[in-house]
This record gives C-alpha cells, sequence and structure tokens, in this order.
C-alpha cells in the first residue's frame, strides 16, 4: 500500500475514536443532568440525522473537491461541536453538529479509497479501515470509560498548569478537550493526505437538480442486482451495530450489575471480535465472492439471543467476541462490493451519500423503536430476543432475495443462448 493510504487511516482512525470517546461523555453528561435514560439512545438518533437529511448534498459536496479537504472541513465542524458540549449546550444539540461533520466526512474517508486504490484492493482496504474503526471503536469506548471513572477524572482535573487557570472544572470539561484534541490530531492528518488527481464535479448550486440526481443515484443502486444485496446487508447491519451498543450497555447493568464505565469496555469487547473478523474477511474472501458470506449475518442473530441466559462476565466476553467477529466477517466483504458497484454506477461520493442515507435512515429506525422499548420500559431480554430474530429473520429475506436475482440472471442468460 502506498503511504498516502496510510495517511488515510490514520486521519480515519483518529477523527472516529474521537466520536466514540464522545458518546460515552455524552451519555455521563446526560447521567449527569439526571435526564430520562431514554435520552441515550436519542444521541445516536440526532448524530445521525444529518446523514439522511443531508445525504443528497454531502455525495455531491465530496466530489466537487480533493477529498483531503472535504475531510480536513469535515474535522472542524465536529471540533465546533464539541466545543458546544463543552460550553454547556445541550448534549443532544452539540452531538447533532458532530454528527453533521461526521455526515460531510463519510463519502471523502469511503469515496478517496475508489480513487486512489485499484478495485483489486478494496475488500483488503476495507478490510484496514473496518479494522482501524473498530480498534478506534474499543480505543474510543474504553478511553471514554476511563475519563468518567472518579479516581481518574479527579487525578487529570487535579493537574493544573502553572500560573494559568484553564477553566476546566468538571469531568465532562475535561473529558472534552481530548476528544477535541483528538480531532485536531484527525485534522493535522488530513493535511498531508495527497490529492488523487481524479477530475471533481462542480458542485451544483440548486439544491433541486441535487435532491432529484440523488433520488436517480438511489434508485440506481436498488435496482442493480448486486447493489442492492450489498445495500440491504450494510444497512441492516449498521442499524443492527447502532442499536447492539446501547443493548450492551442496558444488558451489562442489568444481567451482570456493572456501571456505565464497565458496560462501556464491553462495547470495546464487540469491537474486538469485528476487528477479528474484518481482518479474516480481508485475507480469506474476495470481491467475487462477498456474497456467500451472507449466512453468518444469520447466525449473528441466533447468537445474539444466547446473551439472555448469560449472567457472568467471563461468560460475557467470549459471547461478545464472537458476535463482533460474525459481524466483521460479513460486512466487510459486502461493504466493499458495495463500493466497487457505486463506483461504477454513479462515482464515489454519490454512491456512499446513498449508502450512508439508507444505513443511518436504518439506524434512525431502529435506535427509534429501542427508544420506544425502553420508554415503555420492556425487559432487557425481550428487547434482545426481538432484536436477534429481526436480525435473523431479515438476513434469510436478504438470502432469498439474491437467490431470485440469481435465477432470474440465469433465466436470462439462457433465453440469449437459445436465441442465437
Amino acid at each position: 500500500m502506498p503511504l498516502g493510504f496510510y495517511l488515510i487511516m490514520a486521519a480515519q482512525f483518529f477523527s472516529a475514536l474521537a466520536d466514540n470517546v464522545l458518546l460515552i461523555v455524552a451519555i455521563s453528561i446526560l447521567r449527569d443532568m439526571q435526564a430520562p435514560s431514554e435520552y441515550e439512545p436519542l444521541l445516536k438518533t440526532f448524530f445521525t440525522v444529518s446523514y439522511v437529511v443531508l445525504a443528497a448534498f454531502v455525495g455531491a459536496f465530496a466530489d466537487s473537491m480533493p477529498k483531503w479537504r472535504v475531510m480536513f472541513i469535515s474535522n472542524g465542524i465536529k471540533i465546533v461541536g464539541c466545543a458546544m458540549m463543552y460550553f454547556n449546550v445541550h448534549p443532544l444539540l452539540a452531538y447533532a453538529v458532530v454528527g453533521l461533520g461526521a455526515a460531510a466526512y463519510s463519502p471523502a474517508k469511503y469515496g478517496i479509497l475508489t480513487e486512489y486504490l485499484p478495485h483489486r484492493l478494496l475488500v483488503v482496504a476495507n478490510g484496514w479501515i473496518e479494522g482501524l474503526t473498530v480498534a478506534a471503536i474499543i480505543l474510543g469506548v474504553v478511553v471514554g470509560g476511563l475519563l468518567i471513572r472518579p479516581d481518574i477524572a479527579a487525578s487529570l482535573l487535579s493537574m493544573d498548569l502553572p500560573l494559568i487557570d484553564t477553566g476546566v472544572d468538571t469531568v465532562g470539561e475535561m473529558a472534552i478537550c481530548f476528544v477535541a484534541a483528538f480531532y485536531v490530531l484527525a485534522a493535522l492528518f488530513n493535511l498531508y493526505i495527497p490529492d488523487t488527481g481524479v477530475d471533481h464535479r462542480v458542485l451544483h448550486r440548486n439544491p433541486w437538480y441535487l435532491l432529484r440526481e440523488f433520488n436517480h443515484c438511489l434508485l440506481l443502486l436498488w435496482r442493480d442486482r448486486l447493489g442492492q444485496i450489498s445495500l440491504a446487508v450494510t444497512t441492516l447491519f449498521w442499524g443492527a451495530g447502532a442499536t447492539l451498543q446501547f443493548i450492551v450497555i442496558k444488558w451489562s447493568e442489568s444481567a451482570l450489575q456493572l456501571d456505565l464505565s464497565k458496560s462501556s469496555m464491553l462495547q470495546g469487547v464487540v469491537a474486538v471480535g469485528v476487528a477479528l473478523g474484518a481482518v479474516g474477511a480481508a485475507r480469506m474472501v474476495t470481491l467475487r465472492k462477498a456474497v456467500r458470506v451472507i449466512p453468518l449475518g444469520i447466525a449473528m442473530g441466533i447468537i445474539v439471543m444466547a446473551m439472555n441466559f448469560v449472567q457472568h462476565t467471563w461468560l460475557a466476553v467470549p459471547l461478545l467476541v464472537v458476535i463482533g467477529a460474525l459481524s466483521g466477517f460479513f460486512v466487510v466483504p459486502m461493504n466493499a462490493l458495495l463500493q466497487h458497484r457505486g463506483h461504477i454506477l454513479m462515482g464515489a461520493g454519490h454512491s456512499i451519500a446513498v449508502q450512508n442515507f439508507n444505513e443511518n435512515l436504518s439506524i434512525l429506525a431502529m435506535t427509534g423503536v429501542y427508544f420506544l422499548m425502553v420508554r415503555s420500559e420492556m425487559s432487557i431480554y425481550l428487547v434482545i430476543t426481538l432484536f436477534g430474530l429481526f436480525l435473523s429473520g431479515s438476513m434469510f429475506l436478504v438470502k432469498l432475495r439474491h437467490h431470485a436475482n440469481q435465477r432470474q440472471r440465469d433465466d436470462v442468460i439462457h433465453l440469449d443462448d437459445s436465441a442465437h
């Protein structure tokens, strides 16, 4: 891999790291405010709403200038969101601004891979980027959990600069300063990412034109036989993954009697599994064979339901690693296939924007349903059962659809042969 690829990875790692530290910090701030418990999944809702609302525009924006510049601007927006939370703006609103930066960042970070690398390296590159993103999640939830631990927070707050009053007096303020430093570091790496030399489209100023263009791209990808399967899988995966983050916290507090700091560590355990699965997929699965991993999604939903029978941490850890490994192994090849099809059909930035729209609409829907479940005081064990059944059932329907597409393709080929 060329040096530029590793600079892209470094920028992505520190930006994702900051996102995940900030999620744990924001949950802690909500609890300090004594906000209702159902506000916690709403953090993810507010974060992802920009991906859906601005999907028609961020793809065109990402394709209108060098991707490194888009990533730099996006990190700047995230820093603004951090500053808002530091100055006591409600965490939901501040995290929504961070989500705005993330929505603009995503088409650039994935789009630059398809511009910078040959398609034969896309599965490997996706294994790297997903593996590093997951490493950022692991480290992010661990760092977030450590920063809010009373003993560590007290030690960090007692460290003052000589003759300078930093104005950092609370655990939340101190943690947010760390998050902002990670975003600044990511922005510095952005500045050194090389230009790919790809021609950029002039950003169209008519919003209705951009909406029509986005709608055309959306329909194009859903009508493509391979595009629709990979898009369905990744859409379900990211919605389920976002919901699972909050399920793990709630479940570990109920079943394992862990506090937020330790519960966030278990999120990191899932992420370890995802990293292992992502590395395995990068080594073992080619782009041509990507669709063969769909049954692992069915298995993942079944295994999730085993969480209901676990009441000890020593059993919870390997179970969560297995769940993470299955998800990482099946999503990385499907993600690479989706990027490849999207790049061929419509261009990198537009295809990633379509992908983000669908995936984050799924996150909004699934975390919204989870919010209603928590609000109705539904048992976490019933939530886990319904979640697992939905995941397995949905993946099974995707598998049936793929087989139907294959039969249609074979019929068309047969008819063409008969005509000749």
